[in-house]
Order: structure tokens, then C-alpha cells, then sequence
């Protein structure tokens, strides 16, 4: 049967892939969760794990269109978290937790912020946000939790992440990062990840009410900055990193 194949080893003692088990829980995703998800995923053909790691044989999508219009995109995940509220983590107890490897993120945080800083291209505002995250971001994980009833993540629900079909259809790829949280850190992250910020409001008001999204914000621009950090200095994609940066500072409270 024609598909796509992905394949992943296991993850290296003792990284953030192993104590997240992301790849396992992608492939129980797909074996528990896609049929009864409520949204369009690809279709999964095979899904199966051995002592060397991962197979999953899923429905080629690559004829669609990368990526989504973003206000699209928020409507699909507010369906997502209304349908799985207060559901998900009794239904599939094995979903990862808020907080779930903040340590080993807060300590590569710490390794990769002093590079980060130095290389030049950080606006006043990010290098700010950044220099205050230093030694805050297991707190800022954890902070994830209180953002509203828990549901069904996906947990990386980037533009990256979704495709368009010939009729507008929306799909989610790429499972890894499926959790139980508040739903708004599917929305924080959709945002600082892809979405221009004079988008903002607009993606917003599609969503539904996001009151509390200020309280993932902090873990969010954490991914963000190390995301940041995998770019080169300057780089368009660099520039656009910062300006969603910057756009994430302003909705902080001001201390």
C-alpha cells in the first residue's frame, strides 16, 4: 500500500525525545486517538514498535498544499479542545502532563542562551524576554497548567505542521507532541510560531475566548528562542522569529 513511511529510532537516554517518549506516543496517537480525534489526520496504515524504535505508515498528503491560512487553522484546534475538555486525560491516561521534562528544557535553555544573546540579531525587547526566562523556565512550564481546563494538544501545532487539501481541508501532522493541557498553548504556540503579528487578533477571535494565554506565553517564547537559535543570524526566517518574539513581549504582563 503507497504511504508514507516514518521511521524513528529510539530516542538517546536521557534527551528530551526519551523522557517526552514522543515517538511512542505518536504511534499510540494513531493507534487510539486518530480514529475518534475529530479532526483530519492522515490515515494510518501501520503503526508499530519494536526495541529499535518506530514505524508508522501513514496516507501520503504531500499532493496537498503546505501549510494553512492561519484563522483556518485556529478554528480547527478550538473544535479539537472543546470536543477532548475535561476528557483526554481520563480517556488516555498515558498523554504527557504539563511540566513533562522542564528540567532538561530549562537546563538546554541555559546552554544555548548565552549564544543565543551574543550573536547580534536579538531585538532590545527578546534579548530582555530572554535574559529574564534564565533560570524561570521549569516555573514557566509548569505555569502551563493553570492557562484553563486541560484537553487534547497536539503540542506543536505550527503552520509547519498542517496542510491544505484541493477543497480547503485542514489536516494535522505530526504527533509527537500530543499532551494533555490547555488548549491556548496550541493557540500560543500556533501564533509565535507562524503567524504575523498583525494577524494576531484576528487568529484570535477565531480561536474563541484566550484570556489566560499570557500564563503559556513564558514556555511558549522558550520554544521560540530555541527555535530562534537553530537559525542563522539574520536570516529572513531569524527576523520573522523575532518580530512574533516581540509580539509575544508585548502581550506579558509588565512586572
Amino acid at each position: 500500500m503507497p504511504g508514507y513511511v516514518k521511521r524513528r529510532a529510539c530516542p538517546a537516554p536521557g534527551s528530551i525525545p526519551a523522557a517526552l517518549d514522543m515517538f511512542r506516543a505518536e504511534v499510540r496517537f494513531y493507534r487510539e486517538i486518530a480514529p475518534v480525534a475529530g479532526v483530519r489526520v492522515p490515515a494510518c496504515y501501520e503503526a508499530s514498535e519494536a526495541g529499535d524504535g518506530t514505524v508508522l505508515l501513514l496516507e501520503d498528503l504531500s499532493a496537498w498544499a503546505e501549510g494553512a491560512d492561519p484563522v483556518t487553522a485556529a478554528g480547527v484546534l478550538t473544535g479539537l479542545h472543546a470536543r477532548w475538555e475535561g476528557q483526554a486525560p481520563v480517556r488516555w491516561p498515558w498523554l504527557r502532563r504539563v511540566g513533562a521534562a522542564a528540567g532538561l528544557i530549562e537546563e538546554l535553555f541555559g546552554q544555548v542562551w548565552p549564544h543565543l544573546a551574543a550573536r547580534g540579531d536579538l531585538t532590545g525587547p527578546v534579548e530582555a524576554l530572554g535574559a529574564r526566562l534564565v533560570g524561570r523556565v521549569a516555573a514557566a512550564e509548569h505555569q502551563t497548567g493553570h492557562a484553563g481546563p486541560v484537553t487534547l494538544v497536539h503540542g506543536d501545532a505550527s503552520l509547519l505542521n498542517m496542510r491544505t487539501g484541493p477543497g480547503g481541508e485542514l489536516a494535522l501532522l505530526d504527533w509527537e507532541d500530543v499532551s494533555a493541557a490547555p488548549g491556548v498553548l496550541d493557540l500560543a504556540w500556533l501564533l509565535v510560531s507562524s503567524v504575523g503579528p498583525a494577524r494576531w487578533d484576528e487568529v484570535i477571535a477565531a480561536y474563541g475566548p484566550a484570556g489566560r494565554i499570557a500564563e503559556v506565553l513564558p514556555a511558549v517564547i522558550t520554544q521560540g528562542l530555541l527555535s530562534l537559535a537553530d537559525t542563522p543570524p539574520g536570516s529572513a526566517e531569524a527576523v520573522a522569529w523575532v518580530g512574533r518574539l516581540e509580539a509575544a513581549a508585548k502581550r506579558l504582563p509588565t512586572a
